[in-house]
């Protein structure tokens, strides 16, 4: 897995693409529906330690763009980003909705009801894979940019959002009533811990990376770290947050610190072996014999499919208009937000593992996330090329 990721990475940046799109594609290729090296079935008892490897790859490179942040920088872009992210969020779960109710999708593809399967597809279209963007940025050096800037704040708030629409969905995929205070309760943890743990600890870790720094042991700085990143993930996890944004908020706290070059220089030979199994996991997830035009058990899903593609790229790609008061390229913050990645996997897997989604519906939301996954690199570096980038953005 690992070489055959960084082949392709270096394959696809050979052709002038980044390299996250290569081992994507290299995914597909080893996973279980080509030549079947990667496991993704959940009783193959390698597949949990895939699962593990690669959600400690995705957790360092939040660690990793936590660690680029500039809070101040953030923080002028903030009512930006929240519109952004509001915006990418309702408009794909809108049109998601109404795509369903519409006579276009068969309706032999609806269950238990439709109006269910239609909150199911579109909250499935709402995800934004933060790390597949941030991972994209990072390679284009946009991080610092104006956009760069919202697509992070945007992807960080569409989390959040992704976290309330995620419980509303589940509530329903377990036939449980929907309330009110639930919903507040999900969003007020989600936004809380990211609060307060960046406000704690950026008190309490310059003091205590200030004794590990003096401390002779080999690697006793990147160790412990490396344990803070573990700390905070799955404090969020238990939290009833999303690991990533724990590990987000430990890259913005230790950025804080006077240690933080010395921690992202010894971090970056870590995130080169695990974060790679990340994409390379997402990719494994396709199964191509499913989209075979020539299978007519497959028409259906490629039709249903192709339909959630175009609202999930128009979706995302309008949020880039959502803020008319500031200048910069609207056409890369619209496609920075469009892959959907594990964020969407998820939500088709809650909803086939329940009974919402029928095996045709799953399959057509798993091409959506995997075309707009797939698309979104070599668009968003298509953008910058062609509009550039606000490198410098001083403005409250």
């Amino acid at each position: 897995m690992l070489v055959t990721g960084k082949v392709a990475g270096e394959l696809a940046q050979r052709v002038g693409q980044p390299a996250v799109l290569g081992e994507l594609v290299a995914g597909i290729v080893l996973g279980t529906s080509v030549l079947g090296i990667i496991p993704t079935a959940p009783e193959d008892p390698l597949s949990g330690v895939i699962h593990l490897l690669a959600e400690t790859g995705v957790a360092i490179l939040l660690f990793e763009i936590g660690l680029e942040t500039d809070l101040k920088a953030m923080g002028r872009v903030g009512t930006a980003a929240a519109s952004v992210a509001v915006v990418g969020v309702a408009v794909p779960f809108i049109l998601g909705v109404l795509y369903w109710l519409s006579p276009l999708p068969a309706s032999e593809h609806t269950r238990p009801d439709q109006v269910t399967t239609a909150i199911f597809v579109g909250a499935a279209l709402t995800a934004t894979s933060v790390g597949i963007t941030a991972r994209v940025l990072a390679e284009l050096r946009f991080l610092d940019a104006l956009e760069g800037r919202l697509i992070l704040g945007a992807a960080v708030i569409d989390d959040v959002l992704g976290l309330v629409i995620l419980s509303v969905a589940s509530s329903l995929a377990t036939g449980n009533e929907i309330s009110v205070l639930g919903v507040a309760r999900t969003f007020a943890v989600a936004v809380g811990f990211l609060v307060i743990a960046v406000a704690v600890g950026r008190w309490f870790a310059p003091r205590i990376f200030a004794v590990v720094d003096r401390m002779r042991g080999r690697g006793v700085l990147h160790v412990s770290a490396f344990a803070f990143v573990l700390l905070l993930a799955a404090l969020a996890d238990r939290a009833g947050s999303a690991l990533i944004i724990g590990a987000f908020a430990a890259g913005v706290i230790l950025s804080g610190t006077a240690q933080a070059h010395a921690i992202e220089q010894r971090s970056r030979p870590v995130a080169d072996i695990f974060t790679p199994v990340f994409f390379l996991s997402i990719g494994a997830a396709a199964d191509v014999r499913a989209w075979n035009p020539f299978d007519p058990a497959s028409r259906d899903t490629l039709t249903i499919g192709a339909a959630l593609c175009v609202i999930g790229l128009l979706g995302k790609l309008v949020s880039g208009w959502a803020v008319p008061w500031r200048r910069f390229n609207r056409w890369a913050v619209g496609l920075g937000m469009a892959p959907r990645g594990e964020v969407g996997l998820i939500f088709a897997q809650i909803g086939l593992s329940v009974g919402i989604l029928s095996s045709h519906v799953f399959g057509a939301i798993l091409l959506m996330v995997i075309v707009t996954t797939l698309v979104a690199p070599p668009l968003l570096k298509w953008a910058f090329a062609r509009w550039g980038s606000t490198l410098e953005d001083r403005s409250a």
